[in-house]
């Protein structure tokens, strides 16, 4: 799962703001990607990036899924990729939380606090930081997304301490409100160098129904989850997790998990494209990613056995070309390759995000899930 790469606005985009909106295709055209290995499997055929590769026939099956449900965060996204498909949208604050909110949170943790606002992470830190560093208050913000992010330097609030105040947040706006995420934002350094460190956490709702990852745990399947994942379902349905300090240590800890586990899904969430380059509109610095992640795949392709299936996809968009430093509406591609997929495969454009966790499924032969349709037939030779 590669955080927020997406690939081009979905018809509803408008209404979320985001109408033009093309993490791949506006990165690639200010800096055009090297990324031979994607570019085998298919990711031309979906992504308007420049060069034509129609001469060559991708070694996987390739498409775009459309997300079924409202909204374009993290929570929906990987919920549907799951089989949940929502019907009403997680609650947004974009004028900040109520005072009812925020006196109760104030008075559970024993402080005021600062912010209450909708903005970017990095540029409340670099806003608030020194006033949070003199009076040890929190900082608290929201963005276009359905959350609750606390704010704070290691040095002042330590991170256990932290993690409290967002389990007190998370009775109050989670559990209390519907809001789908309370996330831990620590950070180090002093003012005009403040940087946010790996000890954020994400305090999410539990799945409201069963998902991909309960049929395979219900059917003695092991889940593994590598990065946010075991946050974004409440530690539901896995068997063993690691949290993940960069997209190169997740990409470590895939490799760790073919060697310690035979069977299974391996399920990684790829963050550094979303929250150090999509929110901080780095267009150069997400092209570089999007680059370091293409020579790791090409390691990681040989290792694709002949019983094994890998796909490649996103959770939403975050174009770092536009104003907007939030999420972005738009589809996702979805590569797949295996010894046992059919090389050319076009899936064309899936109806929802689902398509892909009904097709895991099929490839387990457990009970479908609640939405989606399989293209498992479609790609195996």
């Amino acid at each position: 799962m590669l955080d927020s790469v997406g690939a081009g606005a979905l018809p509803d985009a408008a209404a979320y703001g985001d109408d033009g909106s093309d993490t791949l295709g506006n990165i690639d055209r200010l800096v055009p990607l090297r990324v031979p290995t994607l570019r085998r499997l298919g990711l031309s055929r979906v992504a308007a990036i420049h060069g034509d590769d129609r001469s060559h026939t991708p070694e996987g099956a390739f498409g775009r899924m459309a997300e079924s449900s409202p909204g374009k965060d993290s929570v929906t996204g990987h919920w549907e990729l799951a089989g949940l498909v929502l019907e009403r949208p997680f609650p947004v604050f974009p004028d900040g939380f109520p005072p009812e909110v925020m006196d109760a949170f104030e008075r559970r943790i024993g402080r005021q606090t600062l912010g209450n606002k909708a903005a970017s992470g990095t540029a409340i830190i670099d806003e608030l930081g020194p006033e949070h560093l003199r009076t040890g208050h929190p900082i608290v913000y929201t963005s276009a997304d359905s959350v609750f992010q606390i704010a704070a330097h290691e040095d002042v609030i330590p991170v256990p301490q932290l993690y409290e105040f967002c389990e007190i947040a998370f009775e109050i706006v989670a559990a209390g409100r519907g809001v789908g995420r309370v996330i831990a934002r620590p950070f180090v350094g002093r003012p005009g160098a403040f940087a946010r460190t790996a000890n954020r956490r994400d305090f999410a709702l539990t799945p409201f129904a069963p998902t991909l990852l309960d049929g395979l745990t219900h059917a003695g399947i092991p889940v593994v989850a590598i990065g946010k994942i075991q946050d974004l379902f409440a530690g539901r349905g896995i068997a063993a997790a690691v949290h993940t300090k960069s997209d190169d240590h997740g990409m470590d800890e895939i490799f760790r998990a073919l060697d310690a586990w035979p069977r299974g899904l391996i399920f990684a969430n790829l963050v550094d494209f979303d929250t150090i380059y999509g929110h901080r509109n780095d267009v150069a610095g997400y092209a570089a990613n999007l680059e370091r992640f293409d020579a790791r795949l090409a390691a990681l392709l040989p290792r694709v056995g002949a019983g094994d299936v890998l796909f490649v996809t996103a959770d939403h968009g975050n174009d770092p070309t536009t104003p907007s430093t939030d999420h972005s509406r738009e589809h996702v591609p979805v590569l797949g390759f295996g010894p046992a997929v059919r090389p050319g495969v076009d899936l064309g454009v899936r109806g929802t995000y689902a398509d892909l966790g009904q097709t895991i499924a099929s490839l387990f032969a457990i009970e479908p899930l609640a939405h989606g349709t399989s293209f498992l037939g479609e790609i195996l030779r």
